[in-house]
C-alpha cells in the first residue's frame, strides 16, 4: 500500500483500491516496475495484490493461470497486468482470453494519441474471432466467429458514450463479405441513432488504409474483436510503436489494464523495454477509479518526457526503461 495519506487531496479518488497485480513474463515485470514507481510518485493510494499467471509459472507448475487464480482476482477491484509469453502447449487457454471472458469485459479501449493523431479503437472483447469455439484435426481446423445482437449493443453503446458532439463515430465492419457483420453494423447503427451519435460506416480495409494515410480523420472508431485487435497495432505504428500504447479492459463491474505490447522476450532484462504503455494503462486505471488529477498528471509528465526526448531506442532514443522511468518519477515530484 503506498501513498501521500488520507488528508491530501480528499475527495479526489475513492482510497486504497484492490488491485491484481500481475506482472506476467518477458519485459511484463520490467514495464510494472516502472509502472508501480510512477504510481508512488503520483501518490496512488492503492492496495496490490501479486498474482502470479503466464508461461513462467507454467513451466514451474503445468499451468498458466487456475480456477483459483480468477477468484483471486475477482476479490479486486481490477487489474493492472504487464504482458505474458504464450505456452507452447496446444492445450494451453489464453490467460487474457480466459479474463475477459470471466470478468466480462467486453469492451476493449485503445487510445492512439501522437503524431497529430487522437483517436479511440473501441474493440468488442469477448465474441467474433476469439470466441474460442474451434476445431483442430488433420486435414482441417475451424474457428467459429460469433457476433450477436447483445455484444454487438453494448460494444456499441460503450463507443457512443465516449463520443462527443464534436467527434465522430466510424463503424468498421466487412458486411459486404461476412453476414455476421451485416448484424454488428445494424446493431451499430440503431444504437448510433438512439444515441444521437453522428457516425458513418466504414469496411475494414478502407479502415486500415485511411489509418496509414489520414488518421486525423478518424475520432472514435468500433468495430469487431480481431479487427480492432489488428487496427489498433498498425495505429500505434502511425504513432510510432507498440511501446506507447495503454488500453482498458472493461466490463460492468471488473477491469483489466495493459500495455497493447507482447512480453518482447527477446529484449526482456536488456533495459530496452519501453514503459510508457504501461505507464498510461495505470493512469486509465486510476481515471476509472475517478481519480482524474492523478490521471491526467500522469499523462502530461508522459507527454513533456517524450517532448524533451527522453524515449527508450523503439523511439529513436538512447535512454533505458530505467532512465525514462526516473526521469517521470523526478517530473512528478
Amino acid at each position: 500500500m503506498f501513498g501521500r495519506g488520507a488528508t491530501e487531496r480528499e475527495g479526489q479518488a475513492k482510497r486504497y483500491k484492490r488491485v491484481a497485480l500481475v506482472k506476467g513474463d518477458g519485459i511484463g515485470p520490467e514495464v510494472i516496475e516502472s509502472t508501480l514507481q510512477v504510481l508512488e510518485a503520483v501518490g496512488a493510494e492503492l492496495e496490490l495484490v501479486p498474482i502470479e499467471l503466464g508461461y513462467g509459472r507454467w513451466k514451474r507448475t503445468g499451468h498458466a493461470m487456475t480456477s483459483q487464480d480468477v477468484d483471486e482476482a475477482k476479490e479486486c477491484d481490477c487489474i493492472l497486468f504487464g504482458a505474458i509469453t504464450t505456452p507452447p502447449d496446444p492445450n494451453y487457454k489464453s490467460v487474457l482470453l480466459t479474463l475477459r471472458k470471466e470478468l466480462e469485459l467486453y469492451a476493449n479501449i485503445r487510445p492512439i494519441k501522437g503524431n497529430d493523431v487522437n483517436l479511440i479503437i473501441v474493440r468488442e472483447n469477448t465474441e467474433g474471432m476469439y470466441s474460442g469455439i474451434e476445431e483442430l484435426s488433420y486435414d482441417k481446423a475451424t474457428t467459429l466467429r460469433v457476433i450477436t445482437r447483445k455484444g454487438s449493443q453494448k460494444i456499441a453503446e460503450k463507443a457512443c458514450q465516449l463520443t462527443t458532439p464534436k467527434k465522430k463515430l466510424t463503424i468498421v465492419h466487412k458486411s459486404n463479405v461476412l453476414k455476421s457483420d451485416s448484424l454488428f453494423l445494424k446493431v451499430c447503427r440503431e444504437t448510433a441513432e438512439r444515441y444521437g451519435v453522428h457516425y458513418e460506416d466504414m469496411l475494414v480495409d478502407a479502415a486500415a488504409y485511411n489509418l496509414v494515410i489520414n488518421p486525423g480523420r478518424f475520432d472514435i472508431l468500433v468495430t469487431t474483436n480481431l479487427f480492432g485487435d489488428i487496427l489498433s497495432d498498425e495505429a500505434a505504428g502511425v504513432i510510432g510503436g507498440l511501446g506507447l500504447c495503454p488500453s482498458a479492459n472493461l466490463g460492468d463491474k471488473y477491469a483489466l489494464f495493459e500495455p497493447i505490447h507482447g512480453s518482447a522476450p527477446d529484449i526482456a532484462g536488456k533495459g530496452l523495454a519501453n514503459p510508457v504503455g504501461a505507464i498510461l494503462s495505470a493512469a486509465m486505471m486510476l481515471r476509472w477509479f475517478g481519480d482524474e488529477e492523478r490521471a491526467q498528471e500522469i499523462e502530461k509528465t508522459v507527454g513533456r518526457a517524450q517532448e524533451d526526448g527522453v524515449k527508450t531506442p523503439d523511439m529513436g532514443g538512447h535512454y533505458n526503461t530505467k532512465e525514462v522511468t526516473k526521469f517521470i518519477v523526478k517530473l512528478l515530484g
